[in-house]
């Protein structure tokens, strides 16, 4: 997927993208390749995947989950990495306001790069644990959205998100292939952390055979005050 063939997919899910998002994304790009020749941030680096596997599967929850996508609504991301998938949705939709959470200094250090050669505004970054954020007062049920992409296991993930999310708000999961097993195991886990699965989407990026699922859950009740436990607990000793 080229940078043309990207803009015209998202024209097909009644995306309209301006000439100055078209730039931001292709700054996106150099600065991507850049920074990762001299710190770890993907594996991917070809134009085509880049645009394919990064930048349009960040943005899917866009069309997929539209309805709860609102202008103005507070978004974490948990284990950004490189910025998927809120920096691409923050570009498609600048009223997002965004947090940022990641354990890696370096990383947040080429995201505060980033953030100020695409201009964008609302944008807070947070050096930690999920976990430990989790329990922080200022984050803690504090979103309308969150969401993670290729963090963990769907239980080990709900117990790192779901403790972000306002009641009434949502968790969005970005998965790859066939996540029903995942899905199935993090029942209790949802459960217990006051989330609720509203739908999960299974399909392919275009013009390829990549697999991905996306996972809807909303925050029905509040997160128990134990939860999530200390750094390292979730995915030693999942909810089961």
């Amino acid at each position: 997927m080229d940078p043309q063939q990207f803009v015209q997919e998202l024209s097909k899910h009644n995306l309209k993208i301006t000439k100055e998002q078209e730039e931001q994304f292709k700054i996106y790009f150099k600065e991507l390749i850049e920074t990762n020749k001299v710190v770890n941030l993907t594996r991917i680096t070809e134009e085509h995947e880049v645009y394919l596997k990064h930048f349009f599967d960040s943005v899917t929850p866009l069309f997929t989950f539209g309805e709860v996508f609102k202008d103005g609504l507070t978004l974490c991301d948990v284990g950004a990495g490189a910025g998927f998938p809120s920096i691409p949705l923050k570009i498609l939709m600048p009223s997002l306001k965004v947090t940022i959470v990641d354990s890696l200094a370096k990383r947040l250090k080429f995201l505060e790069s980033l953030i100020q050669k695409l201009n964008l505004t609302n944008v807070e970054l947070v050096h930690g644990r999920a976990e430990d954020v989790g329990q922080n007062p200022k984050y803690r049920e504090a979103f309308d959205l969150v969401t993670a992409r290729a963090v963990a296991n769907m239980t080990v993930l709900s117990e790192y998100c779901i403790p972000l999310v306002k009641k009434g708000g949502y968790f969005i999961a970005l998965k790859g292939p066939k996540a029903t097993g995942e899905l199935e195991d993090s029942q209790k886990a949802l459960n217990v952390l006051g989330g609720k699965l509203i739908k999960d989407v299974e399909f392919t990026l275009p013009e390829s055979e990549e697999e991905r699922t996306l996972v809807l859950v909303e925050k029905i009740k509040a997160t128990p005050k134990k939860y999530p436990r200390q750094a390292g607990t979730p995915r030693r000793k999942p909810i089961v």
